[in-house]
């Protein structure tokens, strides 16, 4: 049986005949040897595939790695697992690589195409000239053009790219021993390229500003490593840019008053000194005085926020008061107009609806907002008819791919998603919209689906993209949720009174026995909504206790609603207010998981963290990924782009696990390809929460309404409800129903946009 060296206690290099002992899965060991053969390495994720030879044997390694070639010496930390399709194979945690020794493991390196320009023909000329000293003359262009067949120009880009390589992998090793993963290594590396080093060992804070998934803590960590002092200019500038961004993640905040920020940073710190409030002030001072952060006085507080945001939000303003003021006039008998799609739909239009066409034709800007069932669709027909009518040519669009295929549906024209429209292309490492202010887009009405979901970039960037003249339709229901992203754009609008808003509040979508629509209108008015179970799609289910309404949740999903609506379990969506708990997200998805998707010897999975992920699962996207990669296929045409967004859901179709990647086709038929290193962009989504619900509908929904949710709103409900087609059962204590109807606070988010409306108005002299 083969024998390895157990880890050792004390640093160093542990060889194979130091201290033997029996091969085992899930033991933590290093392997110390030579790279003999890189089966597959992935250029853009660092994830390879090695055969390794340590003394007599030879073993397979997989894990991520910077650039590595056969010959080059390894030292790898981690554990052996064994895979049903592979075998043994030693999984790498951590990666020690250096260049090589021997003669001929030199030649392998310099022939292997590590170093760009350089082949395996020349690296025999340079080895059969240097010998053992071939790699430190790469340094030396004079001396390596001595050397048949290689100028002195050759030499000099040999040299380079050489040296290139070495600082990639002096740079891995450096953040690797600061305990950053190999795989954020690299992340760093290709955001610095060979300043990584001296960066990080300058200002180490930096990695919360440049790179994501490095927040504060860890900056600090890698700080207190390098001996940078708690009291840090950069520690403190860091801390206070950190909470900003932290602030709009997390609440959707475009700022934060400044004296919030001020006592937050303060706690975040964590330093003992007299006069801390005073620096934190000052640090806060100067980066408004370098442009970094902006200081900006309400009537109530004083408001710091990045320049980015305030940017941002300056721009709505100025480019939203161009489109009102600049709008051509049509001449158009509205009357007739709508008289003709009467006929064409067969049915009639209330006097609010065609109010509300009437208004879009006459302003350059429209806002239409309502709830469901209140003709907001019918509406969207019957002016995009119109603006054909009159030659116009209209673009349909919604934040989520959900929304824009229903957005499709419903009016027979295509809709695509807002990133789509703009066509997001992502290049040197940031993503970019081909249509922006430069190119604009090639269309007179831009008509926009779900907008309470649109945060203020997407806005922004949407609006920057419209030809001067063209005209804005906006529609949605104001009482659902505000975005996840930053901001409250459609509230916004509405609350500014500069744009013309329409109104409609006649209910129209409903069934003689249907409950959704008017109960969802009840809760939206403050009034308890109808839970005597006479209906056929509204229930009410009285469960007391966070354990009552997991167990009840798990049978209605799983045997008693199938049977009742004659679909799978997978269909029926859970909706739950927060995550943690007996009856949150997280227990919810684990327990459906097991009987929804459970373990099959034909069914590949991949544990990462706590948490299962197996071919079949739903899967939602948690964070907008501009970068990750799609493609699609109608029938013979295949459509590639990038741009996977938050919301997204999706079903995990196959998992590789010898390359370590999985597959999942969303619910608009993008497949995209994830690393498991980018696992954590997902999350298993039997159960999802309220808030990430949003512009989404589902036929079925059971909403799992936990009393234990500290921030029970109403508008938290009516959003629940308001995600089903066809039947929403709630699970749950009636006093809990209660006391969410009763509160109709919203979590306020800080925002300067109506500030900024305003003062544009004034200095633009609208009328």
């Amino acid at each position: 049986m083969q024998k390895i060296a157990k880890k050792s206690q004390f640093f160093g290099v542990v060889y194979a005949k130091k201290q033997e002992i029996t091969i085992a899965n899930g033991e933590e060991m290093q392997l110390a040897g030579e790279i003999k053969d890189v089966i597959f390495a992935s250029a853009d994720t660092g994830y390879t595939v090695l055969d390794m030879k340590c003394e007599d044997s030879v073993f397979t390694v997989v894990g991520t790695f910077p650039p590595v070639s056969e010959g080059m010496n390894i030292r790898v930390e981690g554990k052996f697992q064994t895979r049903t399709t592979y075998g043994k194979q030693f999984v790498a945690e951590k990666v020690w690589v250096s260049a090589p020794s021997r003669l001929e493991g030199i030649k392998k390196f310099l022939g292997s195409g590590l170093i760009s320009g350089l082949g395996p023909v020349t690296a025999q000329s340079i080895v059969d000239m240097f010998g053992v000293d071939s790699l430190e003359m790469m340094k030396y262009p004079m001396e390596l053009a001595k050397v048949r067949g290689i100028s002195l120009k050759r030499a000099t880009e040999f040299g380079m790219n050489y040296a290139k390589v070495q600082k990639m992998q002096d740079a891995v090793m450096f953040l690797q021993n600061l305990g950053i993963s190999v795989n954020m290594s690299l992340k760093i590396y290709r955001t610095y390229d060979i300043k990584t080093v001296d960066n990080v060992r300058k200002n180490p804070y930096m990695l919360v500003d440049d790179v994501d998934g490095i927040g504060f803590a860890t900056a600090d960590r890698i700080a207190g490593e390098l001996g940078i002092e708690k009291d840090s200019d950069y520690r403190i500038c860091a801390a206070i840019t950190y909470l900003l961004k932290e602030a709009a993640t997390r609440s959707g905040h475009n700022y934060l008053p400044e004296n919030e920020l001020l006592s937050s940073a303060i706690a975040l710190l964590s330093i003992d000194c007299d006069n801390i409030e005073q620096r934190v002030r000052d640090n806060m001072m100067d980066m408004v005085m370098l442009g970094d952060l902006v200081r900006y006085e309400t009537k109530e507080h004083a408001a710091i926020l990045l320049k980015k945001n305030f940017n941002t939000e300056k721009n709505i303003a100025k480019k939203l008061l161009q489109l009102k003021q600049e709008a051509s006039d049509f001449r158009v008998n509205v009357e007739s107009e709508v008289a003709s799609f009467e006929r064409s739909a067969g049915f009639s239009l209330h006097e609010n609806q065609i109010a509300a066409v009437k208004e879009t034709i006459e302003n350059g800007v429209q806002i239409v907002t309502g709830g469901p069932g209140t003709g907001k669709t019918t509406i969207v027909k019957c002016i995009l008819k119109l603006f054909k009518d009159l030659g116009q040519k209209v673009a349909l669009c919604a934040p989520t791919g959900r929304a824009a295929k229903r957005l499709s549906q419903a009016t027979g024209e295509e809709a695509k998603t807002i990133h789509r429209m703009l066509d997001l292309d992502y290049k040197n490492g940031e993503g970019h919209f081909t249509y922006n202010e430069n190119t604009r887009l090639p269309v007179d009405v831009v008509i926009v689906d779900e907008v309470s979901m649109v945060d203020e970039y997407v806005f922004s960037a949407l609006i920057n993209a419209m030809e001067r003249g063209s005209r804005l339709v906006l529609v949605g229901d104001k009482d659902q949720l505000a975005s996840v992203g930053v901001g409250n754009v459609l509230n916004d609008l509405i609350k500014c009174g500069k744009f013309n808003v329409s109104y409609l509040t006649q209910i129209y979508r409903q069934g003689d026995k249907s409950k959704i629509v008017t109960n969802a209108h009840k809760i939206n008015s403050g009034v308890m909504p109808d839970i005597d179970n006479k209906s056929s799609d509204f229930f009410f289910e009285e469960k007391n206790t966070s354990e009552e309404i997991c167990e009840n949740t798990i049978a209605l999903v799983t045997r008693r609603l199938p049977k009742y609506l004659n679909i799978p379990a997978s269909e029926i969506q859970v909706l739950c207010p927060m995550k943690r708990g007996v009856a949150g997200t997280i227990n919810l998805n684990r327990e459906l998981q097991k009987i929804i998707n459970p373990p099959s010897p034909y069914k590949k999975e991949v544990k990462r963290a706590d948490c299962i992920y197996r071919e079949g699962d739903k899967v939602m996207q948690l964070q907008n990924n501009y970068q990750q990669e799609w493609s699609q296929t109608d029938g013979f045409k295949t459509v590639r782009g990038s741009g996977v967004f938050n919301g997204d859901i999706g079903v995990i179709e196959s998992i590789n696990t010898q390359i370590m990647q999985f597959t999942v086709r969303f619910d608009d038929d993008k497949v995209s390809i994830y690393e498991y290193s980018d696992v954590d962009q997902l999350t298993l989504a039997y159960a999802v929460t309220i808030h990430k619900s949003q512009g989404c509908e589902f036929d079925a929904v059971v909403i799992a309404l936990d009393a234990n949710y500290m921030l029970q709103t109403r508008n938290l409900l009516y959003t629940a409800v308001t995600r089903a087609k066809k039947l929403v059962v709630i699970s749950g204590a009636k006093k809990t129903v209660a006391r969410m109807i009763q509160n109709n606070e919203t979590a306020r988010r800080y925002s300067l946009l109506i500030d900024l409306i305003e003062q544009e108005w004034q200095g633009g002299a609208y009328d």
